[in-house]
């Protein structure tokens, strides 16, 4: 049956591959096996300072996404255990991040989900889609695909993302929420709220005066903190002190408790959570799920290449890529969020030493056992508190270093940066990320379909100079050296100047020399017909010599062997490279029947060859 011989293939597929090219179902077990106590110190040490970590971060990314805080605590504890028993590495360490928070809660502006329960009946749905699109993209060796997408793109993106987690962060700060029927999807949407709503407040009473208090008090802490005591988990220790800052303010002080607290993860809420297998579902989710995945491979891949070219070694991008799909499916079945690789977590874990992925196991359940016995104690903390923590994340992801570089190095990646900051503030950030893809691409591809082709002679002096355009007054048989890119953006180019040189009467036999040209396709392929159909109306012929394998293979499917004639085309032969263009050359003076002729050659503007009478 064709449905079982099509299964048999997509498995056998991966057999196949190269061992080095193959993924590793369960690499933990290998880590284990040469697992010692050396490692065990190292690892545990630097899980205690990265769960310290975690715990915090966890709360404030379920605040950016408008989702119940045990989200971000269940998520970040799932996401390092499951992503360490597939991880290829320490370097990525896994979790809720700030790209992929406030991408959730665009897209829950963008569907309309307002209440906790809409948000959180969709989330396990949209996790399932993003972990079957890393896990796919993985198994396909789709991560060194990511390498055409700028930089530039992650660094527009998340200056728009940061500009929505600190003005959305204003209604926890002060007290207010946004009504059923106002959907904020963008930067701008939640700015033209929240000053409506700024100007309705009570100012002249303590309601909207106390809060706002306790936030500066909260940045005050952290501040000092920071200054003082950098090496302490500062984030967790300014929510403890603040926490009892408030205390004490309205227990001693006798100040009316005017601030919303948060809510305690209630017991027994780490429950399995069934995605909705909903097609309307699945078509509502499918681009915000796509989107996600690919900001998860861009944000964690970029950190792990990173963190381990540092060390000296190379990262496993599709086993990181797959690692990232496995934890993603955890967390769509255990009341998780979307895990990516925070940068802040595995820069930590790398700096306190980790040895192995074991660091990361430890994380996660360190993080699990605080929240069976800390949750209760999350009630403790205002909310005006996690809020200002929330926007001193924000702020930090302005690196201005950044900025700097991507608006000033080249005007196509100003040109990057300014479209996908731009839309991520007017528009939802999963379409920004679109958008600046799509215009990373096309630059890229302007770049790379941009062929030139230049003629060059011995001038009087006998020196090799590039000539200017002249009409030909003898027989000319002209070789054309094919370099670089022949796909589909740089057929048409090609094919144009290749017409412009054809146009004069004079020239009898283009030699197209293909040994450098690379990636032909159908469209490449089509400009190569229509090229030998002009130049035969125009009573000229065309010749291909230093033909390799893949690109004789493409001409033989697509039709154009038979069209260009057995004896118009020449192999390329290793043995002697020469031998296959000499051959052609040959061919073209029978052509034109013997007749005394130049041939002129045209090459790439960077290079120099000669031109010879025969």
């Amino acid at each position: 049956m064709p449905t079982k011989r099509g299964v048999i293939r997509f498995f056998t597929f991966f057999k196949r591959l190269p061992a080095e090219s193959r993924l590793d179902f369960l690499p933990a077990l290998k880590v284990l096996r040469d697992y010692d106590t050396g490692k065990l110190k190292r690892d545990f040490l630097a899980g205690i300072n990265v769960a310290l970590l975690a715990f915090p971060q966890g709360m404030a990314y379920a605040m950016i996404a408008g989702l119940p805080i045990e989200y971000g605590l269940y998520g970040s504890a799932i996401a390092l255990i499951v992503g360490m028993l597939f991880a290829g590495s320490h370097f990525v360490v896994l979790g809720p991040t700030n790209a992929t928070s406030v991408l959730l809660l665009s897209t829950f502006s963008t569907v309309g989900m307002v209440t906790l329960v809409e948000k959180a009946s969709i989330v396990p749905t949209l996790l399932l889609l993003v972990g079957l699109f890393l896990i796919l993209g993985a198994m396909l060796r789709t991560a060194s695909l990511i390498q055409y997408v700028s930089r530039t793109v992650v660094t527009g993106y998340i200056m728009a993302a940061a500009s929505l987690i600190i003005v959305n962060q204003v209604q926890s700060l002060l007290g207010f929420q946004f009504g059923e029927g106002e959907r904020a999807v963008s930067f701008f949407d939640v700015m033209r709220l929240t000053l409506e709503h700024l100007y309705k407040l009570p100012w002249e009473s303590g309601a909207t005066w106390y809060p706002l208090g306790l936030g500066v008090v909260t940045l005050l802490i952290y501040l000092l903190l920071q200054r003082r005591l950098r090496f302490l988990p500062n984030v967790a220790l300014t929510l403890v002190l603040a926490s009892f800052a408030h205390a004490f303010f309205t227990g001693f002080l006798g100040f009316e408790n005017r601030v919303e607290m948060l809510a305690s993860p209630a017991a027994g809420s780490l429950q399995i959570t069934w995605p909705q297998f909903s097609l309307e579902q699945f078509r509502m989710l499918f681009g915000t799920a796509l989107a996600l995945a690919l900001l998860c491979v861009l944000e964690g891949l970029s950190i792990g290449k990173s963190l381990a070219a540092r060390k000296g070694l190379r990262l496993d991008a599709n086993q990181e890529m797959f690692s990232m799909g496995m934890a993603n499916l955890g967390c769509s079945l255990l009341s998780g969020m979307a895990a990516s690789g925070s940068l802040t977590r595995s820069a930590l874990n790398a700096s306190s030493g980790a040895a192995t992925q074991v660091s990361s196991l430890i994380s996660g359940v360190l993080c699990l056992v605080g929240v069976f016995t800390l949750g209760q104690f999350i009630g403790l903390v205002p909310k005006p508190c996690l809020a200002v923590m929330v926007m001193v994340i924000g702020v930090s992801l302005f690196n201005l270093k950044q900025y700097r570089m991507v608006t000033r190095a080249t005007f196509s990646d100003s040109v990057v940066f300014w479209i996908t900051l731009v839309t991520g503030l007017f528009f939802a950030l999963d379409f920004a990320i679109y958008v600046g893809v799509g215009a990373s691409i096309l630059l890229y591809l302007r770049k790379a379909a941009d062929p030139h082709l230049v003629e060059y002679g011995f001038t009087e002096e006998g020196e090799l100079q590039e000539l200017e355009k002249r009409q030909r007054s003898d027989l000319e048989i002209s070789i054309v050296h094919v370099e670089g890119e022949l796909f589909f953006g740089a057929a048409d180019l090609f094919l144009e100047q290749i017409r412009r040189f054809c146009a004069d009467p004079n020239l009898k036999v283009v030699i197209l020399k293909m040994r450098n040209a690379r990636h032909l396709d159908a469209t490449s392929c089509m400009a190569l017909e229509e090229l030998i159909q002009f130049m035969r109306q125009s009573e000229q012929h065309i010749l291909v010599c230093e033909v390799k394998k893949d690109t004789l293979r493409v001409f033989k499917k697509s039709g154009l062997y038979e069209l260009i004639g057995r004896d118009n085309l020449f192999p390329d032969l290793r043995s002697n490279p020469t031998y296959s263009t000499a051959r052609a050359v040959r061919r073209a003076k029978e052509i034109v029947g013997g007749k005394k002729t130049k041939v002129s050659i045209y090459i790439d503007s960077l290079k120099q060859k000669k031109a010879s009478d025969s």
